[in-house]
């Protein structure tokens, strides 16, 4: 085992949040259209076979109690991550257990939820693939279901396209090779590793300092928190990027400021609807910021930061919400993804792994006082993906729903199209749906507004 096999911070951190009662797993729900009525089968074959070759998927996590193991040259990494995790091949990996193969689905969005809800098995690689035909046997659908402690967003996407029809990608550039280590430390880089302990704890201090001073006085949205019943219904939306487009143009900002409008107009308009009412209403939105490790830290894997933003929900205006959202994100591009309260996340790599260890069911719990929503973007590739030559139409990613919270959002762009992928707590969601539908509304109200 080398300090490459220990788990990053946040992965630990995800690792540690998460119950049986409360599952922490991402997702995403892709749908194909069949070229024959036994493409599902076929479809659930070829991800087993396939995943039995991708070393990836054969890893699962283990606690590491022991500071360090005599068989093994001294790590001093290592060493200090007593009450952390490694991933280590898994010697009864049978892909057969992770691939299942429903009946006939009715409504893929419904298997999607009631499959969410159900935590994966943390002794055997963290990851399920399952397989849902539909009644009429032109479609069928795929969901894929990752631990971040397995892999974070990027990382899930490059796995699950490991067992998809092979495609054009250009090789990972191979990583600078560690210089081989005794068993006793380097003396020589004491000093530095030293100097690199005062540095982040200066580093933490001042992340928390920022933190601390962007959430005095914040409270929690009451329409969007909830009791964690580990319950999950999902439902899904597609959007034509070139309406998103038209709207940018005439409005100002980016593509993800236009998205995150949407979701503040399509908040107000459920609100109304369900009777909770939208008059002053301001949820705090976290939007992540994916910083990738550099390729020679140790251990890797991903780091996490955010933007924190008021979504201008009390406002009635469609064009005067956008331009609060893009304000806010210029603020806070401005400020940098090291500041701020979205910045705690960063904070996971100054906490000892014992920590997360000891702390981890407290932060849970913490979620829904630090924000209320998390709309996140997931990337997806600019090509056609294929499984078995059925080719995928739409792809909607499910974001981890935190404790106490009601709702997340996901979006990916794929092809032309964006695909919201909603995930919420069922018990206190019951009506989803409507919500979806308030998203496209709110794109049609957004092109009015603009003349379009």
């Amino acid at each position: 085992m080398t300090a490459d096999d220990l788990l990053a911070p946040l992965d630990l951190a995800f690792w540690n949040l998460e119950s049986a009662e409360h599952p922490m797993h991402l997702g995403a729900l892709g749908v194909f259209t069949a070229q024959s009525p036994t493409a599902g089968a076929h479809a659930a074959d070829l991800l087993a076979a396939r995943a039995a070759a991708v070393p990836g998927l054969r890893m699962r996590i283990r606690d590491l109690w022991r500071p360090f193991d005599r068989s093994e040259p001294f790590d001093l990494r290592r060493s200090l991550s007593f009450g952390g995790a490694t991933r280590e091949p898994d010697p009864d990996f049978d892909p057969l257990h992770h691939v299942t193969l429903h009946a006939p689905a009715a409504d893929f969005q419904a298997e999607a939820g009631r499959l969410m809800e159900r935590p994966l098995e943390r002794g055997r690689p963290p990851w399920e693939a399952h397989v849902l035909p539909d009644a009429e046997g032109g479609r069928f659908a795929v969901l894929f279901k990752f631990h971040h402690a397995l892999a974070d967003g990027l990382r899930a996407l490059t796995l699950a396209a490991a067992v998809l029809d092979p495609m054009d990608l250009p090789a990972p550039r191979p990583r600078p090779a560690e210089p081989a280590r005794g068993a006793l430390p380097d003396v020589r880089r004491l000093p530095g590793l030293l100097r690199g302990a005062v540095s982040d704890v200066g580093r933490a201090l001042d992340i928390g300092a920022s933190v601390a001073v962007h959430t005095l006085g914040m409270r929690p949205t009451p329409a969007l928190t909830a009791s964690a019943t580990g319950t999950r219904r999902t439902a899904g939306v597609v959007i034509d990027l070139d309406d998103v487009h038209r709207i940018r143009k005439v409005a100002g900002g980016t593509v993800n400021d236009v998205l995150i409008a949407v979701v503040a107009g399509a908040l107000r308009r459920w609100l109304d609807e369900r009777g909770d009412g939208s008059e002053g209403v301001v949820p705090r939105a976290l939007i992540p910021v994916s910083k990738r490790r550099p390729r020679t830290a140790h251990p890797q894997g991903n780091r996490l930061s955010g933007y924190l933003m008021r979504l201008p929900v009390d406002d009635p205006d469609p064009l005067r919400r956008l331009a609060t959202v893009r304000a806010a994100m210029d603020r806070n591009k401005d400020a940098g993804p090291g500041r701020g309260a979205g910045a705690v996340a960063l904070l996971a790599d100054h906490v000892p792994a014992l920590g997360h260890r000891l702390g981890g069911p407290l932060v849970g719990h913490a979620a829904r006082l630090w924000f209320d929503i998390l709309v996140t973007s997931v990337p997806l590739p600019g090509f056609g993906l294929k499984l078995g030559g059925n080719p995928v139409t739409e792809v909607f990613p499910y974001a981890p729903l935190a404790r106490g919270q009601a709702l997340a959002v996901a979006v990916s762009t794929y092809r032309g199209q964006i695909h919201y992928g909603l995930v919420a707590d069922a018990e206190a969601v019951p009506d989803l749906d409507r919500f979806a539908r308030a998203l496209t509304a709110e794109v049609e109200t957004l092109i009015t507004a603009c003349g379009s």
